[in-house]
């Protein structure tokens, strides 16, 4: 695996930085909008958890949808080109909104919600496939660590800055600034090289081909075990961590950190950091062949653990340590199980296979989100058993990968050291 470090991979690959910076500018302006949009459906609901979880329910079900043609999409036109169409079609939304100040019920926020997701299925599937295009073997783990620390490092900074901007200037202060962000964003894509698929012996787009190439994308997952497992991976995580990260909207209103649009930037910003030092400080183990089969269900199931400790102890300063270390742990899996499948998936299935990841992570969480929501909403459980329960769904289904997955994926490991070694 590999041994290229972060410095040395901005400084060298030059597509790479491009593309880096183009997402940081992207990223942290995203969740000026998100935190905005949680803001107003409790605004708009008197703080409904439902409300506030069909956000979360909304955008996750919608990239949910679209994914699967989204990333067909990134398998058979320019990665490059998607991606800037992705931005400029969210800075357009964006402007749109403002100009016309459509955010003024419940309706329009999951609109806004749904719209802007509609612009993230493109990009990140076409995201996904494109970094293996510019990045080689050696670098495309150092790539993928050094991404997921900038993706949460700009949820840290975009959440906490934009909370706060919220707190002191308002929400359409903090949805310029998204627009002009991805706007930033395309004009450095722009410059990246073309990197894609061989489109050569492609047929005509139609409504038949569409279909058919959606579903031979879905026949190469479920026949290609090595695959397979790997998009299951993020979905195990999910299935309670949807319920998490609508969680933390409730646990910063109660918290007491603050407004609550501070609040919430805040543990966002614990959430986000996390997730980013938790793969770039854990690098080494991902390229240890001992260990690499049983990774991905120890991340669950510790995310899980310090969920359940949440749970359990009182929400003062030391609560963001607990948020930190369970997200370190989730980022971790993000990224080992995202190496794993571009390793393994052919170029030719890669933005389709990014779809179907997105799929069933989106989809698991927003279902886990909304069941949180409808829990809470009609007084089933109390906020502090939800976050427990959340828990022990991801400490089961981490239990379920080591007992079930990892056998299979020792083969896997065991043989490629096998092969290094003639």
């Amino acid at each position: 695996m590999s041994g290229i470090g972060y410095v040395q991979i901005l400084k060298n690959n030059h597509s790479f930085r491009r593309l880096f910076i183009a997402q940081e500018l992207s990223y942290i302006g995203d969740w000026f909008t998100v935190i905005a949009l949680f803001i107003l459906a409790g605004e708009a609901s008197d703080n409904s958890p439902l409300a506030i979880a069909g956000v979360l329910a909304t955008r996750s079900f919608s990239l949910a949808a679209m994914t699967p043609f989204t990333g067909m999409l990134a398998d058979r036109y320019s990665r490059k080109g998607l991606m800037i169409c992705s931005d400029l079609a969210a800075c357009l939304v964006l402007l749109i909104v403002l100009q016309f100040d459509l955010l003024n019920n419940l309706s329009s926020v999951y609109f806004l919600a749904v719209t802007m997701v509609a612009a993230k299925s493109i990009f990140d599937p076409a995201q996904y496939a494109y970094l293996p295009n510019i990045c080689n073997d050696e670098e495309l783990l150092t790539a993928n660590a050094l991404g997921s620390g900038g993706w949460s490092l700009a949820l840290g900074i975009g959440a906490s800055i934009g909370g706060l901007t919220i707190a002191e200037y308002g929400i359409t202060t903090a949805l310029w600034i998204d627009a002009l962000t991805f706007l930033a964003s395309a004009i450095c894509i722009i410059t990246l090289p073309f990197g894609g698929p061989d489109t050569t012996e492609r047929e005509s787009m139609s409504v038949k081909i569409v279909t058919k190439e959606i579903t031979d994308g879905w026949k190469y997952i479920l026949t290609t075990p090595d695959v397979r497992r790997l998009v299951i991976a993020k979905a195990l995580w999910s299935s309670g961590g949807g319920a998490q990260i609508f969680l933390l909207i409730l646990i910063g209103m109660e918290a007491g950190f603050g407004d609550i649009a501070a609040g919430i930037g805040i543990l966002f910003m614990a959430r986000g950091f996390g997730s980013g030092f938790g793969p770039m400080a854990g690098r080494p183990l991902m390229r240890n062949n001992f260990l690499r089969p049983y990774l991905i269900g120890l991340a669950v199931g510790i995310s899980g653990i310090f969920y359940a400790i949440i749970s359990l102890m009182e929400w003062n300063n030391l609560l963001l340590i607990m948020i930190f270390i369970s997200h370190a742990s989730s980022g971790f899996n993000w990224v080992q199980s995202t190496t794993l499948t571009q390793e393994r998936a052919g170029d030719e299935w890669r933005g389709r296979v990014a779809g179907a990841d997105f799929l069933a992570l989106t989809l698991m969480m927003g279902l886990s989100a909304i069941t949180a929501g409808y829990i809470l909403e009609n007084e089933l459980l109390q906020l502090r058993e939800v976050i427990a329960l959340s828990a022990l769904i991801q400490i089961i289904m981490g239990i379920g990968w080591i007992l079930l997955a990892s056998p299979k994926e020792k083969v896997i490991f065991n043989l490629e050291k096998s092969l290094v070694k003639l």
